[in-house]
């Protein structure tokens, strides 16, 4: 199996990782930490899909990997300034480096298991670094190797993160599934 990364402006492939089984179920399309909880909540069904199909218009909205053409990860990486953890009380601000935040990785499944999440954590890092980004945080699970819910295993875990060189550097007031949340950032340095 060879997986390659690319940014995610595809809005079939976005939807095949994110979006919902049934076109009126109204899941998370990965908007939470994207835009306010007044906007996403108002959202019904279909309308999240339409309004991630709008947003891609202007550029990608975090990176897919894919196996041949079948998209079967997704990181979502964006500026920290451009979502809610701009405003987030709970995951602290460590300094006003211009960081980009890197929320939710999900590997489809049937392709769990096979290291695609490292690859996904690779590829938001060097989109990031294209991109200008100093720096790159993540919110990951502290779980000390204890079994995580899948559900809530989105904000991936701290070891796969230092696996792939983050540090911590700060502890957060956040608990996802009974585990607390770490700010582990990687600092990016050109190539």
């Amino acid at each position: 199996m060879s997986i390659v990364v690319r940014p995610a402006t595809v809005f079939e492939d976005v939807k095949a990782l994110v979006g919902p089984k049934r076109a009126d179920a109204s899941v998370c399309w990965c908007l939470s930490y994207r835009i306010p909880s007044t906007v996403n909540n108002q959202m019904r069904s279909q309308e999240r899909g339409e309004f991630v199909a709008r947003l891609l218009e202007d550029g990608p909205l975090g990176v897919l990997a894919y196996d041949g053409d079948v998209p079967v990860g997704w990181a979502a990486v964006a500026p920290r300034s451009a979502t809610t953890f701009a405003r987030n009380r709970k995951i602290p601000h460590v300094d006003d480096l211009p960081v980009w935040s890197l929320w939710c990785i999900r590997v489809r499944p049937g392709h769990r298991g096979k290291g695609i999440s490292h690859d996904l954590i690779e590829g938001a890092v060097a989109f990031a670094r294209d991109q200008g980004a100093p720096a790159i945080e993540a919110y990951p699970l502290d779980n000390g190797g204890a079994k995580v819910d899948l559900t809530m295993a989105y904000a991936g875990l701290r070891a796969n993160f230092e696996a792939a060189g983050f540090r911590q550097v700060a502890d957060t007031s956040s608990v996802l599934s009974g585990h607390p949340r770490i700010l582990m950032r990687r600092d990016l340095e050109s190539p």
